[in-house]
């Protein structure tokens, strides 16, 4: 409990430090975003990142879908951290590539790149009929 007090108040500090950076109506997912990565690189840090690895595209295809917003959410589940981050950030919360960039601290193609190959990602996940089935 005191390790998610701490990424949170370090979320926080971030967001005061950034703040002349940041628009106030994208500060939710900017604080969102800074401890999603700090929860990630505690729990690899820890070695306990393994125990939470998600299950291979081809063991969700076993199951079956019947909600749409449930299956978008198994598909970006299972995509790398750093492909759902800019995605999450780009079509989500409606950040530019270049508000992305400063949020992110990658440069503008790295970022163009990743939401590329998480939306292709997501297609090829999204586009097999058992998936929707």
């Amino acid at each position: 409990m005191d390790t998610a007090k701490d990424m949170v108040q370090e979320a926080f500090e971030t967001l005061w430090i950034n703040r002349k950076k940041v628009e106030i109506s994208k500060a939710k997912s900017y604080l969102f975003t800074i401890t999603y990565h700090s929860m990630i690189d505690k729990k690899r840090k820890d070695k306990l990142f393994d125990k939470y690895a998600v299950t291979t595209f081809q063991d969700a295809h076993n199951e079956q879908y019947s909600d749409l917003n449930e299956l978008l959410h198994r598909a970006a589940e299972r995509l790398p951290d750093i492909q759902r981050s800019v995605l999450l950030l780009r079509d989500y919360e409606g950040y530019s590539y270049e508000e992305i960039e400063n949020i992110t601290g990658l440069s503008l193609s790295q970022v163009k790149v990743y939401i590329h190959r998480a939306r292709l990602n997501m297609k090829r996940f999204i586009g097999r009929i058992d998936a929707v089935i």
